[in-house]
């Protein structure tokens, strides 16, 4: 195998464009637009998802001046608690979550948020809460707008719903006031009740308050596939069928479900991450170029990948399918558990936590070009990436001719986690003769601009406070999403294929023999 090596790079040549870059920005700086005036409400504010990514990334917004002068924070939840307790354990999941926090900055944040009791199912809990927002409003200057957020377990999503329509919170009670619906993934576990749960919503919202969200799409890789295409005139001409041989796109974990078993025996790989993550990436990596950069002109574009997205056999999805699930391995010396050690799993569970999937886009861009999604749990390394390999040169004229055929190249888009991208191409190695060995040229986010890139959910927040629903799924894209997944989901209940692979490997061999009948590997990142 050849060995890979990194070309050094002149620090000086690069510090001064970096510090180009840099002056440039201080003469030209950016002016973000902060939202309005705004109650942002967690459902769930007890819960994970409140104190590790929401109420940290809303704090980041705040010390980055991203918020607006009035704003308010309302954690809805069934746990008893008061303010002041309620406070303090967000302050702790803050620090936990990594993210600096100072005295004077946290004590004006927290002055802003409260706590409200009550139950997802009661009309009066929903009552109070009406009750305290428009204290809010008074007391705060939030002008009645408001931003409900579903951080429940998805079986509440529709109580949640039906009592902020009872209480009249869907709609403003001011002319000038606005009211959104942000909505944490899993949409429903199929089509039928994706379909069931997006009537829900629409009979107490209207799509334009609706806001889907999935943490992926406020990565700055992902975003940046935007730019990459669309904007740098060197890569759009050849992002077809004419010079790219093949797609992968890997999201791959090296933990388990720690501690989450439960919920992840009722999901599985293909509900909690093929369904959403991979065929976001997928819908971003293969779509045209729209018109406009807006949203729906976006998400227009998305749907009609999805639209053209087919099985090999459409008749037999699982063929073109592998489900696996992780047993007992080793890795850096010591002893992994296996799925069934895990808590809140079954004995005998058939839950895959492993699947990877071919794909065609059956468009004129894209016709032939296999597109291969991967995702599990256990694996060697933790790792999101988009691998674009293009086609080999036609003809070799190297005195070794085909026995020294290269590598094709390879562009990699890293999501995590280390956020960057590496084009790998071939050159000739110094000295006589002429042997070859491929190079990365690469690009690292915190390198280039010095620091980590922030969390995805500052990003989507912030776009969801402005109004700006681009980076969001629409009702259309969750349902046709669905109707490609929901064959796989039928045709994998009545199957008892279920490779086990070693935990700390890359999955099993079935995995590997899916690419390698079409003559092409897994990369391993």
């Amino acid at each position: 195998m050849a060995s890979v090596v990194t070309p050094s790079i002149d620090e000086d040549i690069w510090q001064d464009v970096w510090d180009e870059e840099r002056a440039w920005r201080e003469e030209n700086p950016v002016q973000e637009k902060v939202p309005d005036p705004l109650t942002f409400v967690i459902f769930g504010g007890t819960g994970d998802l409140a104190h590790r990514k929401l109420v940290p990334a809303l704090y980041s917004l705040t010390t980055s001046k991203l918020m607006p002068t009035q704003f308010a924070i309302v954690g809805f939840g069934r746990s008893d608690r008061d303010n002041d307790e309620y406070r303090q354990g967000l302050r702790e999941s803050v620090q936990a979550s990594g993210v600096r926090v100072q005295d004077s900055t946290w004590d004006d944040f927290a002055q802003r948020i409260c706590y409200v009791q009550g139950r997802y199912d009661d009309e009066m809990s929903f009552s109070a809460l009406a009750e305290t927002l428009d204290r809010i409003d008074i007391e705060s200057g939030t002008e009645n707008h408001r931003v409900f957020y579903l951080a429940t377990p998805p079986d509440v999503y529709a109580d949640v719903v039906h009592n902020l329509g009872t209480a009249q919170l869907n709609q403003p009670s001011q002319e000038n006031g606005w009211v959104k619906l942000i909505v944490e993934k899993p949409f429903g576990r199929d089509l039928a009740t994706a379909r069931s749960l997006n009537h829900c919503i629409h009979e107490v919202f209207d799509e334009s308050q609706v806001y889907r969200i999935d943490h992926y799409l406020g990565k700055e890789t992902v975003q940046n596939i935007f730019v990459l295409r669309f904007i740098n005139g060197i890569f759009e001409p050849i992002w077809n069928r004419n010079y790219v041989d093949n797609v992968q796109i890997t999201a791959a974990e090296s933990l388990g479900v720690e501690g989450r078993g439960g919920y992840y025996e009722k999901a599985g790989a293909i509900r909690d991450m093929m369904e959403s993550h991979l065929l976001q990436l997928l819908t971003l990596t293969a779509m045209e170029p729209p018109p406009a950069f807006t949203a729906d002109k976006v998400r227009d574009e998305k749907v009609k990948v999805l639209d053209a997205l087919e099985y090999p056999d459409e008749h037999h999805p699982m063929r073109s399918v592998v489900r696996g699930q992780y047993g007992r391995g080793m890795a850096d010396g010591r002893m992994l558990p296996g799925y069934h050690d895990e808590e809140g799993v079954a004995p005998v569970s058939r839950t895959e936590t492993y699947v990877a999937a071919k794909f065609f886009v059956d468009n004129w861009r894209w016709a032939g070009v296999p597109f291969y999604l991967r995702t599990g749990k256990r694996l060697a390394k933790r790792v999101s990436e988009i691998a674009i390999q293009f086609r080999r040169a036609p003809h070799m004229f190297l005195p070794d001719g085909k026995a020294s055929r290269p590598r094709s190249n390879v562009l990699v888009l890293r999501i995590q986690p280390d956020d960057g991208m590496a084009l790998r191409m071939e050159v000739k190695v110094p000295g006589p003769g002429m042997r070859v060995r491929p190079v990365d040229m690469s690009f690292m986010y915190k390198e280039a601009f010095g620091g980590a890139s922030p969390d995805a959910y500052q990003r989507l927040l912030l776009d969801a406070m402005r109004g700006d629903s681009t980076l969001f799924t629409r009702t259309d894209e969750v349902e046709t999403a669905w109707a490609l997944m929901t064959p796989m989901l039928e045709a994998q209940s009545n199957s008892d294929d279920l490779p086990m692979y070693p935990a700390g490997s890359w999955g099993p061999a079935e995995a590997d023999a899916l690419l390698e009948q079409d003559g092409h590997r897994w990369r391993k990142p």
